[in-house]
């Protein structure tokens, strides 16, 4: 047993130092980020593999505003194709997700025939033999073609075992979306932030890049993310309640919102169910590590994306970084208390929201 407790952080624990900067103008920022030899974004923007956030609209909305959009898995491997084919047809990068059962060999050939430029290893916990295994076979096979990103890992040892089997971007983050309750359920996790300060040395001597997947909720989190290492984020709650989004909009007293469910939570495991019953055993629905909620609604993807870049530019010019690879060299960080998370943000007053 570990008798030792080494101090973990999360995104509130940090702020970055504000840098000499020779910028004249944020709109000199350039965000371009590359995730492999094969994978260049315009911009670090991720939507997740949650069915209530990507979908085929969502991936097409974010692949031409310069992100990427993560098509879930939990469907059959013909819809999940189906789905990677109208991505393509609108001449977008596509990515879909495969887990680490048997049947997610024929899954990845689907999809690769599909024409999918992005395969997304995802497990909850990657750091398993079985999962190292399906990373190494599937870079056999198809790394010369496909980039292949693969998680879910929260420490470096993780990182490391990932980028030796094949990985080329890993994703970070166990427990630390809004709509996770693995470390509640499971007892397990490590704060995000943390495990990106982990990963990037990593990262680096592998000459590899990694992201976090869950814990975003803001600009903020986005620039921390990026000046930690990250070379992009991916998101879900900072995505939901957009008119891409799947999902109707359902109005409570005059208030308009959407759903967005955890895929571990029991609505969506009863709709994979449904879906496709070929992988799922008899305890599948009992295993719950997500919740089911509801978000207000935000108009316009372009228009939450168009809000988040405006935060990100603006966190890169206090660093004085032009670019993310400049923020990486230039970003230095202080821990904050308890009480610097309130002075961080609106306090003492009334406010109209």
């Amino acid at each position: 047993m570990n008798h030792e407790f080494p101090l973990a952080l999360s995104f509130d624990d940090v702020l970055l130092v504000p840098q000499y900067s020779e910028l004249n103008s944020r709109s000199d920022i350039d965000l371009t980020t590359k995730l492999s030899d094969k994978l260049t974004l315009k911009i670090p923007l991720i939507t997740t593999n949650v069915d209530t956030i990507t979908g085929v609209d969502m991936a097409i909305a974010i692949g031409r505003l310069g992100g990427l959009g993560v098509l879930p898995r939990f469907d059959t491997p013909q819809n999940q194709a189906d789905r990677v084919r109208r991505v393509k047809e609108a001449g977008v990068t596509a990515c879909a997700s495969i887990g680490v059962k048997n049947e997610d060999v024929d899954r990845a050939e689907i999809l690769v025939r599909a024409g999918v430029d992005v395969l997304d290893l995802d497990v909850a916990h990657g750091h398993m033999k079985q999962a190292l295994e399906k990373i190494s076979e599937l870079k056999n096979k198809y790394g010369d073609s496909v980039t292949l990103m693969t998680g879910i890992v929260a420490t470096a040892e993780a990182a490391e075992d990932h980028y030796k089997a094949g990985s080329e971007v890993v994703a970070s983050g166990l427990g630390s979306g809004s709509i996770c309750i693995t470390r509640v359920q499971t007892g397990s996790g490590v704060p995000g932030f943390s495990s990106l300060i982990d990963i990037a040395p990593v990262a680096r001597r592998y000459n590899k890049t990694f992201i976090p997947l869950a814990g975003i909720r803001n600009s903020g989190d986005i620039v921390k993310s990026l000046a930690a290492g990250a070379s992009a984020v991916r998101g879900g709650f900072i995505f939901a309640g957009t008119d891409e989004a799947p999902g109707d909009i359902v109005e409570i007293d005059g208030k308009k919102f959407k759903s967005y469910n955890g895929s571990t939570s029991k609505r969506e495991k009863a709709k994979h169910v449904d879906k496709y019953k070929t992988d799922k055993n008899k305890t599948y629905s009992l295993h719950i590590e997500g919740v089911e909620s509801l978000v207000q609604h935000r108009g316009s993807l372009a228009g939450v994306v168009d809000n988040l870049l405006a935060g990100i530019r603006s966190g890169l010019s206090y660093s004085g970084a032009s670019n993310i690879p400049e923020l990486w060299e230039k970003s230095k960080f202080v821990r904050i208390t308890a009480s610097g998370v309130i002075e961080n943000s609106a306090h003492d007053v009334l406010t109209d929201t």
